[in-house]
């Protein structure tokens, strides 16, 4: 692909997850004879990532998984695999919380970017472009997870060795499966959420 082509298709992308609608109603990249984007849709699977799709958790979800690691002004919420940031951002804009949002994919970083300056939080958060199993842990107070049960599972070493002594995780819909029991398990609405903390 050029880069006129590649340009298009990311324009074209980012401005439809902005709006809100599918970029198949944006012309223009069909003139360069391009295929259409997809843009993924809350619940849907951004198929670029095999092992964690982006399927966004939802708002009952956030508040709980928020709620249930006891998140306070103090905290520093990682977010692995944080999408478009919904979580960090919830945490800084409701709690005074700092957070960090890492994920592999620039797109739904673009938008995890645009969120923050639109609700007032850009100086509390920042997104990263990383591999979650490379990313340094240390700094975090609180972990949020809606990866799946065999990442999880594969993270929960890194998670013990660098995430400090009373550090919470909490996982959307995934457990640490037979590796590690679950502290507490909250429902919400549609959501499970687990809650773990560091020994």
């Amino acid at each position: 692909m050029n880069r006129g082509r590649g340009s298009c298709l990311r324009a074209r992308a980012l401005a439809a997850m902005a709006l809100g609608f599918s970029a198949t109603g944006l012309p223009g990249c069909a003139l360069l004879g391009e295929p259409e984007p997809t843009i993924i849709t809350a619940g849907e699977a951004w198929t670029h990532l095999p092992d964690v799709p982006f399927v966004v958790s939802g708002e009952d979800a956030v508040g709980a998984m928020l709620e249930l690691a006891g998140v306070g002004a103090r905290d520093v919420v990682y977010d692995l695999g944080c999408g478009d940031g919904r979580i960090v951002i919830a945490a800084a804009a409701r709690y005074g919380a700092r957070g960090v949002g890492i994920d592999m994919d620039p797109y739904p970083l673009g938008m995890a970017r645009a969120a923050a300056l639109r609700a007032g939080v850009a100086d509390r958060v920042r997104f990263i472009r990383g591999d979650l199993f490379e990313a340094d842990l240390r700094g975090a107070t609180v972990v949020t997870l809606y990866l799946s049960p065999e990442v999880n599972q594969r993270l929960l070493p890194k998670l013990l060795a660098e995430l400090p002594a009373g550090a919470r995780i909490v996982s959307h819909r995934f457990d640490m499966g037979k590796a590690w029991a679950p502290q507490k398990t909250v429902r919400r609405g549609d959501a499970t959420i687990y809650l773990w903390t560091v020994p």
